[in-house]
């Protein structure tokens, strides 16, 4: 008889990794940090430079860029933003991404995350594939948790399309505190499921539009994590339950 040897595990261990601070906010980190100099060195109110100096550790938190670990698998759509799930509501898709080119025009299921002004704020790709629109508009900065922030605040919408024609379309939304939007893709770009996409300056939300039978698969009052959490999975429409405790 043949005795089968149990093959060996093979482990492989994962040390934590302090986040990194994206270029984007490096030059803010160095601003608030002079002007806690400034107070400590050259005016001499120690208590506003303490103060500035917890400011500095804030704005370096703000913009870390942390590694993430995307799930790989046909069909998922993969969340574009660190938050809370705030709204799922089926609604139409936005008008500068309807139509049969785009979105089309039937309603969708729209899931909002809204990040604090503590959560990180580089947004990422939710599905691979080409960069089909990139669209700006500008608006007010109301409130980015109402429900009309997403047709009144400044906005960005983006529309990717995977290689099976699978579209979906995602929005940074401007809120009170954050004044600028700023996208690292654009239009024809190709983008991996997960990758970063652009970010948003200082507390805002992303909405993000899934396709018709797709339904969430996170809850309200759920938190996600920007290229890990699993939003839904194309073609899946079963609904799940979740308790709060």
């Amino acid at each position: 008889m043949t005795s089968l040897e149990k093959p060996d595990l093979v482990t492989t261990n994962v040390r934590y990794r302090m986040p990194a601070v994206h270029p984007e906010g490096r030059k803010f980190v160095v601003i608030a940090v002079a002007i806690a100099a400034l107070f400590w060195f050259v005016i001499d109110w120690d208590w506003l430079g303490w103060i500035m100096a917890g400011v500095s550790l804030w704005v370096a938190a703000f913009f870390r860029d942390p590694i993430r670990t995307t799930p790989k698998g046909e069909g998922l759509v993969i969340a574009p933003a660190d938050g809370m799930v705030t709204m799922i509501a089926a609604v139409p898709p936005p008008p500068e991404l309807a139509g049969d080119d785009l979105l089309g025009t039937e309603p969708m299921t729209r899931v909002s995350i809204f990040m604090s002004v503590f959560d990180v704020h580089i947004n990422r790709a939710p599905i691979t594939g080409e960069v089909k629109k990139v669209a700006y508009i500008a608006g007010k900065f109301l409130n980015a948790d109402l429900d009309k922030a997403s047709e009144d605040n400044e906005r960005q919408h983006f529309l990717v399309e995977g290689a099976d024609g699978t579209r979906i379309g995602f929005t940074q939304i401007a809120g009170l505190v954050a004044r600028r939007i700023v996208p690292w893709v654009k239009a024809g770009d190709h983008v991996a499921a997960g990758q970063r996409v652009g970010l948003i300056r200082f507390g805002s939300r992303v909405d993000v539009y899934l396709p018709a039978g797709t339904s969430s698969r996170v809850l309200l009052g759920q938190r996600t994590i920007a290229g890990e959490t699993i939003v839904a999975k194309i073609g899946d429409g079963a609904a799940i339950e979740g308790v709060a405790q």
